[in-house]
């Protein structure tokens, strides 16, 4: 039985994957303690994981981020963006890697699992290897490893081959490092220096290459190639993979990722519609997820709208919201739930129209359904940049869709069977991948070997 501390920053897109995560090596038998906000204690209880709070100087309500970082306010572009990275992830760095030395303290820890931005870890990784846990980094956002053959992770640009395109992503990764960036990676300097003596021990976005192995939460086929790819990483597959059961960030039971990145949930009611998805129009399935959903203008709407002359029968999940949350009459063709059970109802769906969540997609695909997305935050822009380059579906390059734009590209999914192939090609690569069991391999596998070295 192996010691596993799971570390979350305390936002609900990143607590979700890790709470499946926890879950999964908790039914391997092993003793798993989650290190995060205060407000995903009964979550994480629920997993069969021991609770451990963030030091309140590192947890902050991901409600409402204006609130906890009023200095964010109004800024936009990479202001935006430095400001986030700073105060939101790097700032409360230090608190992070105190609770994992407190954590060790109480009782050894032989392998640290921590999501991309939970800097604590990345921090752990400045000292000497034989000092520390192994650290496994989990992939819940799409592979970030900087690459000669691919642009710098953020700005949602495909790969261009040849020596043009390492050029290119050359260039652009300098700029990157040196002048955009170039302020937030000195404050990640400073804090690490000050904690470890150390600086940090790489460009702060590209810490995983650090850490003892990356676990990526996706299969290869959906992932940029590289041919300097390190073996350190590792493609598990999406975790919710396998059917573990645990309770999502939201609070609603059900596979991990599926209702916290996509609207859906197994435990859903079926509506008294559901018949209609069987009725031999195509069925378009729109929703925003369940924390990018406050504003339905964003693609909700415009899909509705675009799509409500159209022959097809178009199913909204509201993501947990009401569904009188959409608000104002609504077309003969449009079906609306709150919560949708997802194993039901992707293989009954003919396009998925969605912002991008890295969850989301990847269970769309393995249902081998295709895509239209429209999402530039977050991750979302690096998931709609790889729908367009694996060629499951459009990217319409936005965060506020038009009718026009969304019911042109549905119309274009639809009748073009290039789309749903590629998205059929990768759903078998994904059911054939085994997620939480893969990383449940590969901890395992990393603390026999730490025990061997011990011993």
């Amino acid at each position: 039985m192996a010691s596993v501390l799971v570390c979350s920053s305390p936002l609900v897109g990143h607590v979700a994957p890790m709470l499946a995560v926890a879950a999964g090596l908790v039914e391997h038998g092993h003793d798993v303690r989650f290190l995060t906000g205060k407000r995903f204690e009964r979550q994480v209880s629920r997993t069969g994981a021991a609770f451990i709070r963030l030091p309140p100087e590192a947890d902050f309500d991901d409600t409402s981020l204006d609130a906890a970082f009023p200095g964010r306010v109004g800024l936009k572009g990479p202001k935006g963006i430095r400001f986030d990275i700073q105060e939101i992830f790097m700032r409360p760095g230090k608190a992070q890697y105190q609770a994992i030395l407190a954590a060790s303290a109480e009782r050894r820890v032989d392998a640290v699992l921590a999501e991309s931005l939970f800097m604590g870890a990345a921090l752990l990784l400045a000292g000497p290897a034989a000092n520390r846990p192994a650290v496994i980094n989990c992939g819940i956002v799409p592979l970030s490893l900087a690459s000669r053959d691919t642009a710098p992770y953020g700005l949602g640009i495909e790969p261009m081959p040849g020596l043009p395109g390492r050029a290119r992503n050359w260039a652009m990764q300098a700029l990157t490092e040196k002048v955009v960036f170039g302020p937030v990676q000195k404050y990640a300097n400073a804090i690490s220096r000050d904690v470890t003596g150390s600086p940090f021990p790489t460009f702060f976005m590209d810490w995983p290459r650090a850490a003892d192995h990356i676990a990526q939460f996706t299969v290869a086929d959906f992932e940029y190639p590289r041919s300097d790819l390190p073996g350190t990483v590792h493609f598990v597959g999406p975790v919710s993979q396998g059917g573990k059961s645990t309770t999502d960030a939201t609070g609603s039971t059900g596979r991990a990722g599926e209702t916290g990145s996509a609207g859906g949930t197994p435990e859903a009611e079926l509506p008294a519609w559901w018949a209609e998805l069987d009725a031999g129009r195509p069925v378009v399935h729109v929703t925003q997820g369940t924390v990018a959903n406050r504003d339905f203008d964003d693609l909700v709407r415009p899909t509705i709208e675009g799509l409500a002359q159209d022959d097809v029968l178009v199913v909204v999940t509201t993501g947990g919201r009401p569904v009188e949350a959409l608000s104002g009459p609504l077309p003969e063709n449009v079906r609306v739930g709150s919560y949708l059970p997802y194993d039901e109802l992707l293989p009954r769906t003919d396009v998925l129209v969605t912002n991008g969540g890295y969850g989301g997609v990847q269970f769309a695909l393995r249902h081998g359904v295709p895509l239209v997305v429209a999402g530039r935050t977050e991750d979302k822009t690096e998931v709609c940049a790889r729908v367009a380059w694996s060629g499951t579906g459009i990217n319409l390059r936005t965060n506020r869709a038009t009718p026009e734009t969304v019911a042109k590209a549905v119309r274009t999914v639809l009748s073009n069977s290039s789309y749903r192939e590629a998205s059929s090609r990768i759903g078998t690569a994904i059911r054939a991948s085994r997620g939480v069991d893969e990383l449940a391999d590969l901890v395992e596998s990393v603390c026999r070997d730490r025990s061997l070295e011990r011993e």
